[in-house]
């Protein structure tokens, strides 16, 4: 079999799936390595990514899917979706960004982290499938935990969780801002002491003048 005919197999089980596919489905079909398959998708995924098709293959975590390309949204979703396009509030943009970043978080760390109830918020961000129930923590009460879902992933184009932007590094900075305040505060100090010898200076000049004068 060469590989215009592996393309050919995995493009319609990618069309006929409609949903991701696992790359261990293509490695049973094909009788291929991951390494082969990964590299015939790769492939794929660069094909598909010129200008005249309206379609392309993304990667989601261990999966694969053949989806529309993002740019074409506008023209197909009045046509196809009647569902409503998920309204995110800060709040819930701010709750998810910390499931994204801690996955497996229980509500009452949520809730830790922003000060204030989510359940209202985690409901909503349930009903969009963008977290999902992650198992049950092994602490008292066996509390429930969150994770984000493939569609997230979708929703914002990422591959994996790895694609994250990274969070500011505030601990790390924090010694040098400590170290330049003291500093600063040296400085005020010696410029204060030195006022004050000169002061002092200036006192003692007036008292000497004053007893030439007797």
């Amino acid at each position: 079999m060469d590989i215009s005919e592996q393309k050919a197999i995995i493009e319609a089980i990618l069309f006929a799936a409609g949903k991701e596919v696992e790359i261990e489905k293509f490695m049973s079909v094909l009788e291929l390595s991951r390494k082969e398959i990964e590299l015939i998708l790769g492939q794929m995924r660069l094909e598909y990514q010129e200008k005249n098709h309206g379609i392309e293959i993304i990667k989601v975590n261990n999966c694969y899917q053949m989806a529309t390309k993002k740019e074409l949204f506008d023209y197909i979703y009045p046509l196809f979706d009647n569902r409503a396009k998920p309204n995110l509030s800060s709040a819930a943009m701010e709750t998810l960004s910390i499931i994204a970043y801690n996955p497996k978080i229980t509500r009452a760390e949520i809730d830790n982290i922003r000060g204030v109830s989510t359940d209202g918020v985690l409901y909503k961000l349930q009903e969009y499938n963008l977290i999902e129930d992650a198992g049950k923590m092994d602490a008292p009460g066996r509390p429930t935990m969150y994770r984000v879902t493939n569609e997230f992933l979708k929703t914002f184009g990422l591959t994996s969780l790895d694609d994250l932007p990274e969070l500011p590094k505030i601990k790390e900075e924090m010694p040098e801002q400590l170290e330049i305040e003291n500093l600063d505060n040296e400085k005020v100090e010696k410029e204060d002491t030195e006022k004050q010898e000169e002061n002092n200076n200036d006192n003692q000049n007036n008292e000497n003048n004053k007893l030439e004068e007797e």
